[in-house]
């Protein structure tokens, strides 16, 4: 493949002499390799296909390395494409990515098993299992269905149907139902009640077929010393805590998109029984995994009041791993970090934050992003680079699938663009407006999210909704829409089309300056703010942006006729986008603050709040703007001001035909609460109210 070292240092901004331009950097050239890892300097190895090698060579010097060493494929992601020749910005963003340190570590969840494994499913198969695995792993079996049980007491054997499964590895919870007479808990496989069953109902599975019975019991004098047979038994319910789930049944019993880990569902298939079966071999010990994701339950907008607002995690989430938990009416979500898979769509949904993604985070991602394309454009690049953003495994696979059928057939695939940069996410959903938006402002001329089919339903759905966000967006604002863009495929060959026809562009604005920021909502609103700016579409007062129905940028309308400024509303918003004023009876806003939420459209008792989804201008929604404002009401006692005149009229008008509240009881209601105890302690009446 071509490469231009001039070009590719001048990105970097480094002498041309400090890169070390091999033929191969194979085998045969792991010499310059080991004299190159002695030194002080960071090395960058633009190579993958011998990683292994080049980590192994490293191990075993005697001198430690002073740095650690970086690998970035450079060649299926750039050389090898048609468009080679050009790709040298592209490949000096690539290694400059790679020069940069890795992210913070983050907290890390244990999981502990000690190969207990319940082999759930038809019983000759389940036992043929059992009896393989048994060598290696403590195993147990819960034949659903009939099977020969074999003579000899191995391991456990239970018979029933599975009412519930909970867990994951190490920590399985599963309850079935006992519904046959026969116990084989209990059951010593002797044989007995076989012959004395008059019509054949019992074979050498050593359940009662209870069509063929005709309640002779003579199967239950005969297990007369053992009791293993019951016909009047009233606690059915078992149950027992696992390791590992080996799931023979036809249809898995875990029926979400990702199942927790520990548990096999490999059907009926006897190659992906098989396979599955090899990898519970390796399922014993102790197991770490990432913490994928913070919670701060402060800014959290899912309950107030005993109201859901915004569920989007909740509702997102393929592994079942958050659940809504309200303690005082207070909503808050609870997230299991063992059953979370780490796919960050629980982040991206997010309208306020509150769940962030942390493997890594934005400001990490963001660092890469902006030296990306700084080297890009000190290489002398032409156009704008563009990001195409993939998963670390089946998108990956697929963009170096690509590449290698780009080297080997060139007339008819092209491989990657040279502008267009792959970057590796742990997952495809873990980004979205506020990192795109924001890529968008510090130069980039087109974000792509490449779906690569190993994507639950669940995130391609909330992935098409952010990028519908995004385009709305950027259209109202007079950008092209398909600044962003979701590419779905699992061929190398339509992938090549597909970003063959994302052509090289010029940015969308001039370099941003802002930092990518931990918190979601401060990233989204410097991304806006910088993009309205450059925008050949103004946002106006008079002429907001609207958007659709979910957004989680927008506004309030408030029926005056109908607010009693209660300020319940006030109350229910976990972002403070609502605001009273202690000094006047006064409802007032930040809509930048707002996630449309719907908790206190939810929470008004007058039914007069209306979500506005749209985009105002920066200077608007930054302001703390009136929404309603009432005079206050005087105590016709003291004069001092207890509520608002509006709601204290609305209350007399409602009890003014009530007989509790005639006369004196009725002049009451016009006094605070000190006076009103008052004028009853002078004034006694039965029908008095307090």
């Amino acid at each position: 493949m071509p490469l231009d070292i001039v070009q590719i240092a001048k990105g970097l901004g480094v002498e041309s002499k400090e890169i070390s331009l091999s033929q191969a950097l194979c085998r045969q050239e792991v010499g310059t390799f080991i004299s190159a890892s002695q030194g002080p300097d960071e090395l960058v190895l633009a190579c993958t296909q011998e990683k292994r090698l080049f980590d192994e060579v490293a191990s075993e010097q005697e001198k430690a390395l002073v740095a650690p060493i970086q690998f970035v494929n450079i060649r299926e992601t750039g050389g090898w494409s048609a468009d080679a020749k050009n790709a040298m910005p592209k490949i000096a963003a690539l290694l400059a990515k790679a020069s940069l340190p890795a992210p913070d570590p983050v907290n890390t969840v244990s999981y502990q098993s000690s190969g207990r494994v319940l082999i759930i499913g038809p019983g000759n198969a389940a036992i043929q299992w059992a009896q393989r695995l048994s060598k290696n792993l403590s195993v147990g079996v819960l034949c659903t269905d009939g099977g020969d049980l074999p003579e000899l007491r191995e391991f456990p054997v239970y018979s029933g149907k599975v009412k519930s499964l909970k867990g994951y590895l190490g920590a399985f919870f599963v309850e079935w139902e006992q519904e046959n007479p026969i116990d084989l808990e209990l059951c010593t496989r002797c044989g007995a009640c076989v012959d004395a069953c008059p019509e054949n109902a019992i074979d050498l599975s050593y359940q009662i077929d209870l069509q063929k019975c005709k309640s002779h019991r003579a199967c239950v004098k005969a297990c007369n010393t053992i009791g293993a047979i019951n016909f009047d038994r009233i606690d059915r319910s078992r149950t027992e805590s696992w390791d590992l789930i080996f799931d023979l049944s036809k249809e898995p019993i875990f029926k979400m998109s990702q199942p927790p880990q520990g548990y096999f569902a490999p059907q009926s298939d006897p190659l992906d029984q098989a396979v599955a079966a090899s990898e519970l071999m390796g399922m014993v010990g102790e197991f770490e995994k990432p913490k994928f994701f913070a919670y701060n339950e402060k800014i959290c907008a899912h309950g107030r009041n005993g109201q859901i607002g915004c569920s989007a995690c909740v509702d997102v989430c393929s592994t079942s791993a958050i659940e809504s938990q309200f303690r005082d009416g207070k909503g808050i979500v609870k997230v299991n970090p063992n059953l979370c898979m780490g796919c960050g769509a629980c982040a991206t949904v997010c309208p306020s934050g509150a769940m962030r993604y942390n493997y890594p985070g934005v400001p990490y991602l963001g660092q890469q992003v902006k030296t990306m394309a700084k080297a890009y454009q000190a290489a002398g690049a032409k156009n704008a680079p563009s990001l195409l953003l993939h998963s670390d495994t089946q998108g990956q696979e697929l963009i170096q699938t690509l590449g290698r059928l780009a080297a080997t057939q060139r007339s008819k695939v092209k491989g990657l663009p040279a502008h267009l940069i792959p970057f590796g996410l742990h997952h495809s959903a873990s980004t979205g407006l506020d990192f795109w938006l924001a890529s968008l402002a510090h130069g980039y001329a087109q974000v792509a999210i490449l779906l690569s089919g190993e994507e639950a339903p669940e995130y391609r759905e909330a992935m098409m909704a952010q990028v519908n966000l995004a385009q709305s967006l950027l259209e109202g604002l007079g950008y092209a829409k398909e600044a962003v863009i979701l590419l779905q495929t699992d061929d190398a060959i339509q992938l090549d089309l597909q970003v063959n026809r994302l052509g090289s562009k010029s940015a969308l604005c001039p370099v941003a300056t802002f930092a990518f920021a931990t918190e979601k909502r401060e990233t989204l609103e410097a991304a806006l703010e910088h993009l309205m700016q450059h925008a050949s579409k103004k946002v106006t007062a008079e002429q907001p942006l609207m958007l659709a129905k979910g957004s989680p940028i927008g506004g309030l309308a408030v029926n005056q006729d109908a607010c009693t400024l209660c300020m319940s509303c006030v109350g229910a918003c976990p972002e403070s986008a609502l605001r009273d004023n202690p000094d006047a009876p006064q409802l007032s806003m930040i809509e930048r603050n707002c996630v449309q939420c719907g908790l206190c459209v939810k929470t008004c008792p007058e039914n007069a709040i209306t979500l506005i989804p749209r985009l105002q201008t920066s200077e608007i929604r930054k302001k703390t703007v009136v929404l309603n404002e009432t005079k206050p009401f005087h105590c016709v006692s003291c004069g001092k001001p207890f509520g608002t005149l509006k709601m204290v009229e609305l209350m007399l008008g409602k009890l003014s035909l009530h007989a509790a509240f005639s006369g004196e009881a009725m002049e009451r209601l016009k006094m605070c609460s000190d006076c009103r105890v008052i004028d009853m302690m002078n004034k006694p009446n039965d029908n008095d109210i307090v």
